[in-house]
Formats: C-alpha cells, sequence, structure tokens
C-alpha cells in the first residue's frame, strides 16, 4: 500500500497551502471563544443552582 495517503494527510496538506492559513486561525479562534462561552455558561449554570442568581450580572460587570 505504498503510495496511498489517508484522509488525515490529504486533510492537513490541503491545509498547509499558503491560502488557507487565515482560515486555521479562524478555526482556532472560533474553537477558543465556544471554549471560553461554554465555560462561562456552565459556571452560570452552577450559580443559579445555588441560588446566587445576582451574582452572575456582578461578574459580568468585571
Amino acid at each position: 500500500m505504498e503510495g496511498h495517503i489517508t484522509g488525515f494527510q490529504q486533510f492537513v496538506s490541503i491545509l498547509i497551502q499558503p491560502d488557507n492559513i487565515p482560515i486555521i486561525g479562524m478555526m482556532i479562534l472560533v474553537l477558543f471563544f465556544t471554549y471560553v462561552a461554554l465555560k462561562q455558561a456552565r459556571r452560570n449554570d452552577q450559580l443559579i443552582e445555588h441560588g446566587q442568581r445576582d451574582k452572575i450580572i456582578e461578574e459580568m460587570r468585571r
């Protein structure tokens, strides 16, 4: 099976093309901000469960 290119190898070869580099940056930013949003949503849910709904607004103002 020499010369056989896996799907991952093909994906990487497309990503490293010079005109696709900004897309990689965008993907990283989307993943980062999705993580931050989900982390904050989890924190807000925990505050609501503990009856501290008012603390959410206080944390947002910081």
